[in-house]
C-alpha cells in the first residue's frame, strides 16, 4: 500500500519547472530529491504534502486524492497526516521551545515522546525561549514539533541546512527510526549527496521528469 502516490505532475510558473513527474513511496520508504538550484525541488514537495496544486497531474496522499478533495479535507489531513520540516523553522518566537512542541501535540491529540527530544539533543532547552536558542536548536525543535504529532509521512525540505555535519546525521538518523517504527514515510529535498544516499531512493529532477542517479 503506497502513502502517496504521484502521478504524471507537470507544473510552471512564467517557465516550465517539469513535467511527466510519477514516484510512490510505501511504508517505511524514503526518497530524496536532488537538482539544481530553481529546478523546482521544493515546489514538487510542496504538491505533494498539499501546499500547491500542481498544473496537471494528481497526487494520491493517504487515500486521499488531495486536489479533488475540498480544502477542509486537505487541512485534517495536514493536522494529523501530514508531517512538513521547512528549511525555516517557523517556530513562534514568543513562546517557550516546549510549548512550541506541545502545541503540534494539542492540535493532533497525541502524547510528546521524551525520548525524541534526547535524541534530537534538545531536552534540555525545552524550557528556553525560543529566541534565546541558537539557530541549529530551533531547528530540531521545529523538527520535534514535527515528529510530535506521529504524521504518516514527513515531507523535508533541507531540513539540515543549519547543522553541522555530525548534528545533521544525527538527525537523519532519527528521522530513519521514525518512518521505520512508525510505518512512516520521508520524502526528502536535499543538497547533501551523503544524506541523500542513505534513502530507499534517490532521485534528480528535471525538466522531463526525475531521474535515477547514474
Amino acid at each position: 500500500m503506497s502513502l502517496l502516490d504521484a502521478r504524471n505532475i507537470s507544473h510552471a510558473f512564467d517557465y516550465p519547472l517539469f513535467e511527466n513527474i510519477n514516484f510512490s513511496l510505501s511504508p517505511k520508504e524514503s526518497m530524496a530529491i536532488l537538482g539544481v538550484s530553481g529546478s523546482g525541488k521544493s515546489t514538487l514537495l510542496h504538491i505533494c504534502s498539499t501546499l500547491l496544486t500542481p498544473n496537471q497531474g494528481e497526487v494520491i496522499l493517504c487515500d486521499h486524492n488531495i486536489y479533488q478533495d475540498n480544502d477542509d479535507a486537505r487541512l485534517t489531513l495536514r493536522r494529523y497526516d501530514v508531517g512538513i520540516i521547512f528549511q525555516s523553522h517557523y517556530l513562534f518566537k514568543g513562546f517557550f521551545a516546549n510549548e512550541n512542541v506541545e502545541l503540534a501535540s494539542l492540535l493532533s491529540d497525541k502524547t510528546m515522546d521524551d525520548a525524541l527530544l534526547k535524541r534530537l539533543g534538545i531536552a534540555d532547552f525545552m524550557h528556553y525561549r525560543v529566541g534565546d536558542l541558537s539557530g541549529g536548536q530551533q531547528q530540531r525543535v521545529s523538527i520535534a514539533r514535527v515528529l510530535a504529532k506521529r504524521p504518516k509521512i514527513i515531507f523535508a525540505d533541507e531540513p539540515t541546512g543549519n547543522l553541522d555535519d555530525k548534528t545533521a546525521q544525527e538527525v537523519m538518523n532519527v528521522l530513519f527510526e521514525y518512518i521505520e517504527h512508525e510505518n512512516a514515510a520521508l520524502l526528502l529535498v536535499t543538497h547533501n549527496q551523503q544524506l541523500a544516499k542513505q534513502c530507499t531512493y534517490v532521485r534528480h529532477l528535471h525538466l522531463d521528469g526525475l531521474k535515477e542517479e547514474a
